[in-house]
């Protein structure tokens, strides 16, 4: 499969118009909508990225993956 990808905005009545798409009619594509959600702002996503690192500083890991 060959990825194209278009930045658009949603149109009235909830239409999604893409430029001129480069494939044959009747070619099958699939199209995979992303909406933003604006309660998650990045800050938080690397807040609860590395809030859990403490999880990896325990000595049964230490121990297990120094014999791997």
């Amino acid at each position: 499969m060959q990825a194209i990808r278009y930045a658009t905005e949603v149109k009235a009545r909830g239409n999604v118009v893409l430029p001129r798409v480069p494939a044959r009619p009747g070619t099958p594509v699939e199209v995979i909508v992303l909406i933003p959600n604006p309660e998650i702002e990045s800050h938080d996503l690397v807040s609860a990225a590395t809030s859990s690192l403490a999880f990896w500083d325990n000595p049964v890991d230490d121990e297990v993956w120094n014999d791997a």
